[in-house]
């Protein structure tokens, strides 16, 4: 089994939203006396965001790509009546109980492609991570990858994994392509796109997936106007990244006509 453990930290203080971020997500701090870019249950596209947040960075663990340390974050309703911004106000009394926080990096850069450098054999592996995990959000507009000490580090995979915002017809999604990897940040530095897939293809086995969608705490998967129950969702998300990983070679070949 693959030995993935996320820690759980209790949010103890609010330090300051990240308005860049179109959910509004914040710097706050922990019991942990460390911080973390919080992302919240209560912004817009609610916990689906959580959990593409969760599936994507663990699997970019999984094929060795840097990524901040993910922790669960306890938020209790405490800070919503001491918050002034009603906005924000609403966002943290929507937001009462598990959420997801990234390690706060700091010092770091945002990832420039005119002038940052990256190995082609890990532009690759994120280009197919991408295409995977369907990941609409690395483009030239919004890189959302960080430099910090000199390594890239991967953030914010809540706009992929796009099928689950619809349950009805989400088997419809698992012989689609991806033809958005036109338009990657990083396309035209991967050159090692058939070595990372093979690489992608060994780390990345079912049980290391299984294992990955088992992290998805049941009260992210739990909707009133929901279809299907936790369990049947959690095997929909292993049936769909199995599926992508079925068709690397086509995810390849698509991303290397792009090119």
């Amino acid at each position: 089994m693959s030995g993935i453990e996320i820690r759980t930290a209790e949010v103890i203080q609010y330090l300051k939203p990240l308005r860049e971020g179109g959910s509004l997500p914040a710097i706050v701090r922990a019991d942990d006396d460390f911080l973390y870019v919080i992302k919240f249950r209560g912004a817009g596209q609610g916990k689906k965001a959580l959990i593409a947040e969760l599936i994507g960075g663990l699997m970019a663990k999984e094929i060795g790509l840097k990524v901040p340390e993910l922790v669960f974050m306890n938020l209790d309703d405490s800070f919503s009546k001491t918050e002034p911004d009603e906005e924000i106000q609403d966002l943290l009394k929507f937001s009462v109980g598990l959420n997801l926080g990234l390690h706060f990096l700091s010092g770091a850069i945002t990832y420039d492609p005119l002038v940052s450098t990256v190995d082609s054999l890990v532009a690759s592996k994120i280009v197919l991570l991408d295409s995977l995990i369907t990941n609409i959000d690395r483009t030239p507009k919004n890189t959302n990858m960080l430099i910090w000490n000199n390594e890239l580090w991967l953030i914010d995979h809540g706009a992929s994994l796009y099928f689950h915002h619809n349950w009805d017809n989400w088997r419809t999604h698992l012989d689609r392509s991806f033809p958005n990897v036109k338009d990657h940040v990083l396309l035209e530095k991967a050159d090692f796109l058939p070595q990372a897939a093979h690489d992608i293809r060994e780390l990345l086995t079912k049980e290391k997936i299984e294992n990955i969608v088992a992290q998805i705490p049941d009260e992210w998967l739990v909707e009133n106007t929901q279809l299907l129950n936790p369990d049947e969702i959690r095997s929909a998300y292993i049936e769909f990244l199995g599926s992508k990983l079925d068709m690397i070679d086509l995810l390849v070949k698509e991303a290397l006509d792009a090119k």
